[in-house]
């Protein structure tokens, strides 16, 4: 039977459903409110008036604790030059030629790109929505800033989007991926074969 290596424990992975969970309801939401395309949106919220109180909330949650777990992955997440040699191979990644890339640490150079992605683009959110929130805070802006704050939110926004996106794809992709955040535990073999470096790290072998 092949080995389990603990790779997330309990808090971690609740934190990154809580994040991603609010993320998903603040990105139908903020679908709803950007085009009248995507209005029926609204009906999952009971409304456009409970979409447009309930988004920005969303909206700070998800912040608050992304950057919980941002500020406890840190440090997982700089860029080495083994990262920039799986970027340069990312042809032999994408048709599974392993025998070419170098040992990966806990993170490989897209799940950190995707890191460094939401680190900038959340701040830009929050602050944007900031500005644009109706009643609050929006009347004291003037309206040359409060149409800027509209581009950057939605600009960031549709970022945001496709990288999630593009990440939920990669985790089925990499069969025994989703299993880390569901159950906390990879296999050695899958540890061995995706991020040997960790794993080495892990193991000590």
């Amino acid at each position: 039977m092949n080995a389990l290596i603990q790779r997330y424990t309990a808090r971690e992975r609740s934190n990154h459903w809580v994040v991603a969970i609010a993320f998903v309801l603040a990105a139908l939401s903020g679908l709803a409110l950007f085009h009248p395309a995507f209005f029926f949106l609204t009906h999952l919220f009971g409304g456009g008036t409970w979409t447009r109180i309930l988004h920005p909330f969303i909206g700070v949650l998800m912040f608050l604790f992304f950057m919980a777990m941002a500020a406890r992955f840190w440090g997982f997440n700089r860029i080495t030059p083994a990262d920039r040699q799986w970027m340069k191979r990312i042809g032999d990644v994408l048709c599974n030629r392993d025998q070419n890339l170098p040992e990966l640490g806990k993170y490989n150079a897209g799940q950190k790109l995707l890191f460094w992605v939401m680190v900038v683009s959340l701040p830009l959110l929050l602050l944007s929505g900031i500005v644009i929130w109706q009643p609050w805070f929006a009347p004291s802006f003037p309206i040359g800033l409060l149409r800027l704050a509209v581009v950057i939110h939605a600009l960031a926004a549709w970022v945001m989007i496709l990288g999630i996106i593009v990440h939920v794809y990669a985790a089925i992709w990499v069969k025994g991926t989703i299993r880390a955040m569901t159950r906390g535990t990879v296999s050695a073999a899958w540890a061995k074969h995706h991020h040997r470096a960790w794993y080495r790290e892990m193991t000590g072998k």
